[in-house]
């Protein structure tokens, strides 16, 4: 069977030799002709495990043990999706905002990197949902709350007593 394509001659080659599964991402309807593109996945890459991407597994008691770890040797530390410099969702960039904004120094650790940390977290502040503000080992809360906070002026004084103990 001959492929026809518009694609270049080495692509329909590694095409032609190598095993794909094809998958339909979108369907185009123009009169009567209907255009369908195709994802390729390759079901055999002939590519060793060795070499795919493996992140530690890290049981619960273990993640707990970490997260306490990081609360108590940092004064503010906050779990989120992404970092501070990329946050992965608009509460996360909240919160990273209203830190920066009353000029605190602050660690944080991106919980989609660590999936055994983010169930972790939840469960270690018995709170459900990321972001989540820890200072001075004390859990002060997601984005709501500690949005709330900026707004009224208690994280601010929050964060200045602390300067202040230091």
């Amino acid at each position: 069977t001959r492929l026809r394509t518009n694609k270049p001659k080495s692509v329909v080659k590694m095409m032609s030799t190598t095993r794909f599964l094809l998958r339909p991402i979108s369907r185009t309807t123009r009169g009567s002709l209907v255009k369908t593109q195709f994802s390729y996945f390759s079901s055999d890459d002939g590519s060793h495990s060795d070499f795919a991407p493996q992140k530690k597994a890290v049981e619960t008691d273990e993640a707990l043990e970490i997260i306490k770890s990081h609360v108590e040797s940092n004064r503010i530390m906050l779990y989120m999706k992404g970092n501070p410099s990329a946050p992965q969702c608009g509460f996360s960039a909240r919160v990273v905002g209203v830190l920066q904004k009353e000029g605190a120094d602050f660690s944080s650790v991106n919980v989609m990197d660590y999936p055994s940390i983010r169930e972790g977290v939840k469960k270690f502040s018995d709170w459900p949902t990321i972001p989540q503000l820890y200072v001075d080992g004390e859990f002060i809360g997601g984005c709501d709350i500690v949005t709330s906070m900026h707004e009224n002026g208690e994280l601010k004084d929050l964060l200045k007593v602390e300067e202040q103990q230091e």
